[in-house]
């Protein structure tokens, strides 16, 4: 489905990203692990468009992407939640969710999609005239999941969705997440706590100082002893 080939990417005059190859199969999970500046960040931002790639290419089943705006990636069905500033504070929820279906494909299909977002995350129903910047930050990274299913998407690209969480809410997020990936939507996720992202993908890459250092299996990842010891914290 996502074919990232040979991936050189930065800030201005600053090099990010060297050389990244990954892909992503229909109806696959996969992890991007790594230490915080490692560069999974800008390697979505670069998927997503909102960075133009310096050198390499990127296919979208089959269609080249590597120079498209952002809004035609997600009319091709790629929807990215970022980290942090992922809702709108000053509007409601409902206006949130509805800020996510905004091609014409998801258009179509917007009172569809919200009764099956509400179906996911019932709290969201419930507070659906409520201020999005009131809602708890659990709460509010619901909303931009929520949101980024809006737009229909065949792949879900996440940043981080476990910062600042309590583990309670991580293990509810995850949970949820299953769901989504049931449907048969593929799922690229951006991971520093890598226990998470390896227990639930089902193959992951190691993404350290822009070069991908590793990669395999999820299983193979959390048996490798430099991952164990490197970033699950096991000795």
């Amino acid at each position: 489905m996502l074919e990232v080939k040979n991936i050189c990417s930065g800030y201005g005059e600053l090099k990010i990203l060297d050389n990244v190859t990954i892909k992503v199969d229909k109806g696959e999970a996969v992890a991007i692990i790594g230490s915080n500046g490692a560069g999974k960040t800008t390697l979505l931002k670069t998927i997503v468009g909102l960075l133009i790639p310096w050198k390499g290419e990127i296919k979208y089943n089959g269609v080249e992407i590597t120079k498209a705006p952002p809004y035609k990636r997600v009319e091709l069905g790629i929807s990215y939640v970022p980290c942090e500033k992922s809702v709108f504070p000053y509007m409601t929820v409902l206006e949130n969710l509805e800020m996510g279906c905004y091609n014409r494909r998801a258009r179509e299909k917007k009172e569809e999609s919200l009764e099956r977002v509400f179906q996911l995350f019932p709290m969201l129903k419930e507070r659906k005239n409520q201020l999005a910047g009131t809602l708890s930050g659990g709460e509010q990274r619901m909303l931009a999941l929520a949101r980024g299913l809006m737009s229909l998407p065949s792949l879900l690209m996440l940043d981080e969705p476990s910062f600042g969480l309590a583990p309670k809410v991580v293990r509810q997020f995850y949970n949820t997440l299953s769901l989504i990936k049931e449907e048969g939507i593929s799922i690229l996720l951006v991971e520093q706590k890598a226990q998470y992202a390896l227990n639930f993908t089902e193959r992951a890459y190691l993404l350290d100082n822009g070069k991908i250092l590793l990669s395999g299996t999820s299983q193979e990842m959390l048996n490798n002893e430099y991952v164990r010891k490197a970033y699950l914290g096991v000795v």
